[in-house]
């Protein structure tokens, strides 16, 4: 499974990465967690309002902080 947390590295940015590792440990998927910086990147992926979470390319969240139990819910979805 591919994360990826999307934005420039700000506090909010940090708190979703902080969100979806805890979701992550709550299903028991050990995976790293990518940080994408790069706006030109972030724009390409179709994102337009940050922080932004994205697994196996497809995003879940953008533009808010999702709380862990949401960021669960969403992942069963796309199991």
């Amino acid at each position: 499974m591919k994360v990826q947390i999307l934005g420039g590295g700000c506090a909010n940015c940090e708190k979703l990465q902080k969100n979806t590792e805890e979701a992550l440990k709550e299903l028991n998927i050990d995976t790293v967690i990518e940080k994408v910086k790069d706006f030109k990147e972030i724009m390409a992926m179709g994102v337009m309002k940050t922080p932004a979470l994205a697994i196996d390319g497809k995003i879940l969240v953008a533009g808010y902080i999702a709380k862990a139990k949401e960021i669960v819910k969403l992942i069963n979805k796309i199991k």
